[in-house]
């Protein structure tokens, strides 16, 4: 039988995951060059990343991202998705768990957004050739670092609130 902390901890990943899912489908700006598009997910793996650290953000991040590549159509995307993302919100987690990123969680969630914006450069290169996989770094790196942004402002002011997260 599972005890009720290992619930909550297990329900905490399954809304993150979720939500991560809904909210790289609600909005999609598609990416011509690439064959991709721009969405606001990374704003939750970032949220898991601060509220479940590196582990949550990794769990959160890759499969949540995943999802919506599939349930999208981008099925093709979603293995690199999957190590992208995940490793988004892992490297964030790792950082916001240091001295250094507990006191500026903007370095720790825009490392995290370069590397979502390299790593899918890295894979693009190989679908697309090294010109158009370049073109698509300035749309991840804003899509990024909205997402480090409002992320940090959503944890900010559920801080203020009496919800035990």
């Amino acid at each position: 039988m599972i005890n009720q902390e290992k619930l909550k901890l297990l329900v905490k990943y399954s809304l993150l995951i979720a939500m991560t899912t809904v909210m790289t489908m609600i909005i999609q700006i598609p990416t011509i060059n690439t064959n991709g598009y721009l969405n606001l997910g990374d704003m939750v793996v970032f949220v898991a990343a601060f509220l479940l650290g590196k582990k949550g953000g990794l769990i959160v991040g890759g499969l949540g991202s995943s999802f919506a590549d599939i349930l999208l159509g981008y099925s093709h995307y979603a293995p690199i998705t999957l190590l992208v993302k995940g490793f988004e919100g892992y490297i964030a987690g790792a950082i916001l768990e240091t001295k250094v990123g507990k006191r500026i969680p903007l370095l720790a969630t825009a490392i995290g957004a370069i590397w979502m914006a390299l790593g899918y450069y890295l894979a693009e290169i190989f679908m697309y050739g090294p010109i158009p996989a370049m073109l698509g770094i300035p749309g991840n790196i804003a899509q990024g670092m909205f997402g480090a942004i409002t992320s940090i402002v959503f944890i900010k002011a559920l801080n203020k609130t009496k919800i035990g997260l």
